[in-house]
């Protein structure tokens, strides 16, 4: 293996990982208002955040097992579509989330 290749796999290792906690938060956001998974995936490409089905309906699930999301089946357009929203515990972890991330941002932007 080369040099390059470690390091590719190295970086790939950590945009991973630095991404991982960024769609969370994202997720959150963009749950303020009811959404099914496929509306969801349409607003955080128009900001940027692509993300794929089976990155993100895992998530939902453990967002929702977690307490952040409550979730309900509801027929639209002749489909069953699960639509998502923040529970009452996932707008306080939301709030929080945000104050921390700013304060990350922050400090980050002032060592970069």
């Amino acid at each position: 293996m080369s040099l390059s290749t470690t390091n590719n796999d190295v970086f790939e290792n950590l945009r991973q990982e630095l991404r991982r906690g960024c769609l969370s938060l994202a997720v959150l956001s963009q749950l303020r208002t009811e959404r099914y998974g496929y509306t969801l995936r349409k607003a955080l490409a128009a900001q940027g955040m692509d993300i794929d089905e089976g990155t993100l309906y895992p998530l939902l699930r453990r967002l929702e097992t977690q307490g952040l999301l409550s979730s309900e089946w509801r027929e639209e357009d002749k489909r069953n579509k699960r639509f998502y929203r923040l529970s009452p515990e996932g707008t306080q972890t939301l709030q929080q989330l945000v104050a921390e991330w700013k304060g990350i941002h922050a400090s980050l932007e002032g060592i970069l």
